[in-house]
C-alpha cells in the first residue's frame, strides 16, 4: 500500500461518532490491522499487526494500543462490560503470546485478535443499531 492510497483511505473515512461513522472507522482500521497485504505463497493477508509483532516490545506495545482503540470505541457505542472485558482479552492474549520469540510471531499470523473484536462489535451494531448495516459491495 502506498502512500497516497493511504492518504485516500483516511481521507474516506467518518470523524463522526454516530453508531455509521464508527463501524466504518473500525472496519477500516481492522483492515488495516490484519488483512492489509497478501503473502502470494500462502494466499493469506497479513496486516499491520502481524507486521509490528516483528519489532520486539515496541512493535507487539503499538499494536495493543490499536487493538485497544477498537475496544474503546465498543466503550463508546454503550457496549456491556461483558463484550469489552470479551475484547480487550483478545488483545491480551494477542498482546502476551505475540511477545515470544518467533512463536509469538507464528501466532500473530493466525490468531486475528482484531477481527474477532470486530464481529463482537458488528454483533451489537446489528442488533442495537441495525441502520449501521453496510452491504458488501
Amino acid at each position: 500500500m502506498n502512500n497516497g492510497n493511504l492518504r485516500s483511505i483516511s481521507a474516506q473515512l467518518p470523524l463522526g461518532t454516530d453508531p455509521l461513522s464508527v463501524r466504518l472507522r473500525i472496519e477500516a482500521l481492522e483492515r488495516m490491522l490484519e488483512g492489509m497485504i497478501r503473502v502470494p505463497v500462502l494466499g493469506r493477508k497479513v496486516g499491520l499487526d502481524a507486521l509490528l509483532g516483528l519489532v520486539p516490545v515496541a512493535g507487539d506495545a503499538l499494536a495493543a494500543v490499536l487493538g485497544l482503540y477498537i475496544v474503546w470505541e465498543g466503550r463508546n457505542l454503550g457496549m456491556s462490560r461483558w463484550q469489552l472485558w470479551r475484547m480487550a482479552a483478545n488483545v491480551g492474549v494477542d498482546t502476551l503470546i505475540g511477545a515470544v520469540p518467533l512463536a509469538g510471531d507464528l501466532f500473530d499470523f493466525l490468531y486475528r485478535s482484531n477481527t474477532r473484536n470486530l464481529k463482537i462489535i458488528k454483533r451489537h451494531l446489528d442488533r442495537h443499531h441495525p441502520s449501521t448495516t453496510v452491504l458488501p459491495g
